[in-house]
């Protein structure tokens, strides 16, 4: 619409006689910065510190700060970068860059860069946390800086953002990050040196919205979220693809459109749209925080993150660890920084009240799987400052500072400081107790001069039960239980309701943990006679499922398929339950072989190729559970094995099969094309 507009306002100004043609001609584009570069701002010392901005193509850019002066010459898009030699910590200095114009920033400081992010409780304020409220008016630290993000979310990446860089008072503190701030205060007074920090966060997200595109790219079991986020890029592949299959759609539905409107033949309607390729409508979709909230100051030189989320991921189990590993693997890529350092919290206890005590257990065990995976990370304990009725703790403060212990100690080798929880190290049995080890503390305690609190033991049935514990030998805990006359397995605060007491000298916690040393063949061998027999092929938890090839293959927490050979003769599968009440439930099935490939004998998915809709002779059904019919069925039974989707109506007319529920008979989808499966022996 401008260009509508434009011609005929100029046309009128020249034949008024005015001499104002020029404002039609382009004018030399001034030397810009990022918002990220203004006054009071931190630059990050001791590393090379990019600068970045644009001018007009082939202009030379000239940037100098504290005797230090570089040049650049901006490409043919009119972008140019630049690093800074190394800098030591100082200011203020004035930042200046020269162009066919010059920007002069003052009251520039160089110190340590943090970026702060995540969700609600990393972006709750100062003003509003009770145990920080009180302080704001005494605070006046001008070594600190901060640098707030706006809530924004973009499908492609953004060149800058609106905000800018101010010094920390009463007025600036007060609608930031109170974790932010207070660990950059803790990082300020012990390192003696300013501290910028770079607060974007947004309360109630996701982690897949934080990440970029090359950090889904990096992690294998987050292929089908790369695929998603590729199919947004129309200079993937894997985009091009989709659009010109797309059109060769359309162009097909067109032309036989042309051909039947012609004959007056019925028109039909047009192929529909493809999923992949409509735009993103939430702020919840992969990638749209980084491309607006951080992408705007890659490649920003900062020492490294902490990060306070997974609220909003709570039923992720292990696969938030895969998660953080893309968020980790990408922020490091894209700021360009392998010792990019990354610090956060493992989530409160809170009651979520939905019915699954395990959820956060299990969320809290990958955050901690990956501390112990994913290099230069660490993870600040805090099950002992939650509310149980507030998903926000109101500590932030001893949030900040516990963040602060990790970057001292491990970043800035401050060594004497303590950060580590106790970390669980091994178990042993010793007739009917177990003895567990830890590391990280000479000598364990509890906060309220109480036993150990909240420790479970089970034996190879897999039922837990309340262990009485005490501390032995300063980092050992005995645990035993009467009920359980063989333990083999321990877990500690497994419930989101867990308010664990047990904590090192240094009062930092212990955090949730598990060790299971149940048996390779799970509990088949007790239950089912004659069980020796079958040799165990796959092994899989039926609660978490990981699927990888865009949900075409299936990862077994044991596969040993490999490993058969010969001609099967017999297989069984067997399942075992445990509720949280009550005594468990199995069910295990043996029969001929489906196939002599070992591959479709397993879970059924597409990459398995296994497609069996079938009747099968000689099944025996041994069981628990009074609902089932056991014994041996010469018969036989009806199978269903395959990896798509299926509907109710019973296509193949078996007699006794409906059209209104699953059973055998069962309509298949196109095998080709993954979801839910069917596994059904009736």
């Amino acid at each position: 619409m401008k260009k509508d507009y434009y011609l005929p306002r100029v046309l009128i100004a020249v034949f008024a006689g005015m001499i104002v043609f020029g404002s039609a001609v382009s004018s030399p584009a001034e030397v810009r910065l990022p918002q990220i570069f203004s006054s009071n701002m931190v630059l990050q010392r001791e590393i090379p510190a990019p600068v970045w901005g644009w001018a007009d193509p082939g202009e030379k850019v000239t940037v100098s700060i504290n005797s230090q002066t570089k040049s650049v010459t901006a490409d043919v898009s009119g972008k140019w970068l630049l690093r800074l030699d190394p800098l030591q910590a100082g200011g203020p200095f004035e930042l200046t860059v020269r162009g066919k114009n010059e920007i002069k920033l003052t009251n520039v400081l160089v110190g340590e860069v943090w970026l702060c992010s995540g969700q609600s409780n990393m972006e709750w304020q100062v003003n509003s946390s009770p145990d920080t409220r009180a302080e704001i008016p005494e605070i006046n630290d001008p070594g600190i800086r901060l640098f707030q993000a706006p809530h924004v979310w973009t499908q492609e990446p953004q060149d800058d953002i609106d905000a800018t860089w101010t010094t920390c008072n009463p007025d600036t503190v007060r609608p930031f990050s109170a974790v932010g701030y207070y660990f950059g205060k803790r990082l300020h007074n012990e390192l003696k040196v300013p501290v910028g920090l770079v607060h974007s966060s947004w309360g109630g997200t996701l982690i897949e919205p934080w990440t970029p595109p090359v950090g889904f790219d990096s992690v294998p079991v987050l292929e089908s979220i790369s695929q998603q986020v590729a199919a947004k890029n129309p200079a993937s592949d894997y985009c091009k693809q989709l659009v010109q299959k797309t059109i060769n759609e359309y162009s097909a539905w067109l032309q036989e459109t042309k051909q039947g409107f012609a004959n007056a033949q019925k028109i039909v309607q047009p192929p529909a749209f493809p999923e992949p390729l409509k735009p993103y409508s939430s702020h919840q979709s992969p990638t749209v925080l980084y491309n607006a909230m951080l992408h705007p100051f890659v490649p920003l030189a900062m020492r490294g993150a902490i990060w306070y989320q997974g609220e909003s991921n709570l039923g992720d189990g292990k696969l938030y660890t895969e998660k953080m590993r893309a968020l980790i693997n990408g922020w490091r890529n894209v700021f360009e920084n392998d010792d990019f350092a990354f610090y956060f919290v493992q989530l409160a206890p809170y009651d979520y009240n939905n019915g699954n005590r395990s959820l956060l257990p299990l969320l809290w065990e990958a955050q901690a799987n990956a501390e112990k995976t994913i290099t230069n990370t660490g993870m600040a304990v805090i099950n002992d400052i939650g509310n149980l009725k507030d998903i926000h703790p109101a500590h932030k403060k001893t949030v900040g500072n516990r963040l602060a212990l990790l970057a001292l100690n491990r970043t800035y080798g401050k060594r004497e400081i303590v950060c580590s929880s106790p970390e669980f190290k091994e178990m042993k049995p010793y007739g009917n107790s177990l003895v567990l080890t830890f590391t990280n503390t000479e000598k364990l305690t509890t906060r309220d001069g109480k036993a150990p609190s909240w420790f479970e033991i089970s034996g190879p049935d897999q039922v837990y039960y309340q262990a009485d514990a005490v501390i032995e030998s300063g980092n050992m805990i005995r645990l035993s239980a009467p009920q359980v006359k063989q333990p083999c397995s321990v877990r500690f605060a497994w419930s989101d309701l867990a308010e664990p007491n047990v904590m090192n000298e240094a009062g930092l916690q212990l955090g949730a943990f598990r060790s299971e040393n149940f048996p390779e063949r799970g509990m088949i061998d007790a239950l089912i006679p004659d069980a020796e027999k079958y040799q165990l092929v796959y092994r899989i938890d039926p609660t978490f499922p990981v699927l990888t090839n865009g949900n075409r293959n299936i990862v077994y927490t044991v596969d040993k398929s490999q490993a058969i050979s010969g001609k099967i003769k017999r297989t069984g599968y067997f399942l075992y339950l445990q509720p949280k009440e009550g005594n468990a439930r199995f069910v295990f099935v043996t029969m001929p072989p489906l196939s002599q490939e070992v591959k479709k004998l397993g879970i059924p998915v597409v990459g398995s190729g296994a497609v069996f809709q079938q009747k099968v002779s000689d099944v025996t059904v041994v069981s628990n559970v009074p609902e089932l019919a056991a014994g041996n069925f010469i018969d036989g039974c009806n199978v269903e094995f395959w990896g798509s989707n299926y509907g109710m109506p019973n296509v193949k007319k078996i007699p006794g099969a409906a059209d209104d529920r699953y059973d055998f008979g069962d309509e298949t989808a196109n095998p080709e094309e993954p979801g839910y499966g069917s596994m059904q022996i009736h």
